[in-house]
C-alpha cells in the first residue's frame, strides 16, 4: 500500500498553519522537491521587473551553481527553521535596496507586492509539481487546497503585502497560468539562464567531474522540460520529441523509486538539517 501525505487539519482556513504535520513540511522536505527548482528559477527571471532586478543588482551569473546551492537552503529555512518568521523578514530586508528603472523607463522595486509574490508563486508551483510530476502519491481536492493555504502562510513570513495573493488554489492556478500566457518575457537574464541550461555543464565543488557529466543532461531535461509548455512555445525554447521521451523516462524512474525507497530515504537535506538551522548564516543580498 502506498504511503499518504500528512493528514490535513480539520478545516482548511486561509493561511493554514505550518509544522511537522503540515503537507508543506512533507512535500518541501522531500528530495524530489528540488527537481522543479531550476524551472522555477527560469520562471522567476521571466517576470520583467524581477529579471531586471537580477540584471542590475545580482552577480548570479558569475557563479550560478554555487549561488543556487547557497541560496535554496536559506529559502527553505523559512519553512523549517525554528526562527522561520525572523528568517523571512531577513530575506525581505535584503531586498529593500533592489530598485531601478526597467527598459521601458518604468520604476521597479523588488518589494513591489506583485513582483515579490511572483517569486514566491513559483515556489508554490514547485510544491505542486513535486506532488503531481515527481511523486507517486497524489493529493485530493481538499488536501490540494490545504497545501496551497500553507504556501500562503509561508509567503506571509516575508511580511510583504497580501494584495496579490489569490484566495484559493483554483484562483492561484488561474493567475499563474495567466502570467505564463500574457506577462512573462524572455528577459536578458532569462535568456541567459535558458542558454546555461542548453549549453553549460553542471558543477559543484567537491563533486567528481564524472558525476557532473552525468548530471548535466538530466538537469537540462528537468530545467526545460519542467517549464509549462506554453512558456517553451511562446519563447521558442528548443524541445524535441526525444526530449519529451527523456523527461517521461526520468519522471517514471523517479516515481517508481519513490514507491520502493524507505520513507526516511526520501527526506531531503533541508528536513534532515532542521536541528542545525539556527546556525545557518543570514542569506546574502540577492534577488
Amino acid at each position: 500500500m502506498s504511503r499518504t501525505l500528512a493528514s490535513p487539519v480539520a478545516d482548511v482556513a486561509p493561511g493554514a498553519p505550518l509544522g511537522p504535520k503540515s503537507i508543506l513540511w512533507d512535500v518541501a522536505g522531500d528530495w524530489r522537491s528540488a527537481f522543479s527548482g531550476l524551472s522555477a528559477g527560469i520562471l522567476q527571471l521571466m517576470y520583467p521587473h524581477l529579471g531586471r532586478g537580477v540584471e542590475d543588482h545580482s552577480a548570479f551569473f558569475d557563479e550560478p551553481w554555487d549561488r543556487i546551492y547557497r541560496s535554496v537552503p536559506q529559502i527553505w529555512a523559512t519553512i523549517f527553521a525554528p526562527d522561520a518568521d525572523e528568517r523571512g523578514l531577513q530575506i525581505r530586508d535584503y531586498h529593500t535596496g533592489i530598485t531601478g528603472t526597467d527598459a521601458r523607463g518604468e520604476r521597479y522595486h523588488a518589494l513591489e507586492p506583485d513582483t515579490f509574490w511572483w517569486a514566491h508563486a513559483t515556489f508554490s508551483w514547485e510544491m505542486f509539481e513535486t506532488v503531481d510530476r515527481w511523486n507517486h502519491r497524489g493529493l485530493g481536492r481538499r488536501r490540494r487546497e490545504q497545501l496551497y493555504q500553507e504556501t500562503v502562510t509561508w509567503y506571509r513570513r516575508y511580511g510583504v503585502s497580501d494584495r496579490p495573493v489569490p484566495a484559493n488554489y483554483r484562483a492561484f492556478r488561474a493567475r499563474f497560468d495567466d502570467i505564463c500566457h500574457n506577462e512573462l518575457e524572455l528577459t536578458p537574464t532569462a535568456e541567459r539562464a535558458v542558454d546555461l541550461a542548453l549549453h553549460s555543464g553542471v558543477s559543484r565543488p567537491g563533486r567528481p567531474e564524472a558525476l557532473d557529466a552525468v548530471m548535466t543532461p538530466v538537469m537540462r531535461t528537468m530545467a526545460l522540460g519542467g517549464l509549462p509548455p506554453i512558456v517553451r512555445e511562446r519563447f521558442g525554447i528548443p524541445w524535441t520529441l526525444a526530449d519529451e521521451a527523456a523527461l517521461a523516462a526520468l519522471t517514471l524512474t523517479v516515481r517508481n523509486a519513490g514507491q520502493v525507497l524507505p520513507q526516511q530515504l526520501t527526506r531531503g537535506p533541508y528536513l534532515r538539517s532542521i536541528r542545525r538551522m539556527r546556525s545557518i548564516a543570514a542569506p546574502p543580498p540577492a534577488v
